[in-house]
């Protein structure tokens, strides 16, 4: 079964001075997700959304999260941001030591639970929890900012993922791409079997004008 190509838009690259206006325009335009990155300080080295700013963001927004947990021990943390049904949350394979464990904290929630890789993490840790996971968000760059350039193997990486999904028969599984994704990338990944993409400094906020650049990476997308 072969998903459709979704976007999730990254609030970490979003002009937070104007965000309620941002949010009333990605609406407008049916963007399939709010990409939500949560940042402890010790997992990566930068601090990100918290609970609170979640809070706030339901009040104001039905689209559904999209939540990168890029924390230790992210079973600490999960009963504090208000996940919901049609939500997608990933967690890192080195981020717990029971990560399967962990899957299945998340699962209880009704949403959809995925295993985030980031590029030196070896693909072999997917055969382990293939069967657990309802998809994968391969990082192209090593997380914790925006605004970086891709990670050298990354694109031969997403191929690796793709074969691995084919091989096990998961193509129901999300696959989603996360870093630097640009109009350009986006085309190549679409390639590899990628069908969620994380649009943020690279392309939906590279510039002031959102409803253009929305439009010019929606279309990357139909190529």
């Amino acid at each position: 079964m072969k998903l459709e190509n979704k976007i999730s838009a990254s609030l970490m690259c979003a002009d937070p001075f104007n965000l309620g206006d941002i949010i009333v325009s990605l609406e407008k335009h049916k963007i399939d997700y709010l990409h939500i990155d949560i940042m402890d300080g010790k997992f990566v080295p930068n601090l990100g959304l918290g609970s609170d700013y979640i809070k706030a963001l339901r009040r104001h927004t039905s689209l559904p999260f999209d939540y990168h947990i890029m924390v230790k021990e992210p079973d600490d943390i999960i009963n504090l941001l208000d996940i919901r049904q049609n939500d997608l949350v990933s967690v890192h394979y080195e981020s717990s030591f029971q990560i399967q464990r962990t899957l299945e904290n998340i699962k209880k929630h009704n949403c959809k639970v995925m295993i985030a890789i980031n590029p030196a993490t070896p693909l072999c840790t997917l055969e382990e929890v293939i069967y657990y996971i309802d998809g994968i968000n391969l990082l192209m760059v090593n997380p914790g900012f925006a605004g970086q350039n891709m990670v050298h193997n990354c694109m031969r990486k997403a191929d690796k993922v793709g074969r691995i999904i084919r091989k096990f028969n998961r193509t129901d599984i999300i696959f989603e791409v996360d870093g630097n994704i640009s109009c350009e990338n986006a085309r190549k990944l679409k390639k590899y079997g990628a069908n969620l993409f994380v649009a943020g400094t690279s392309s939906l906020f590279s510039s002031k004008n959102l409803t253009e650049n929305i439009f010019k990476f929606r279309s990357s997308l139909q190529e």
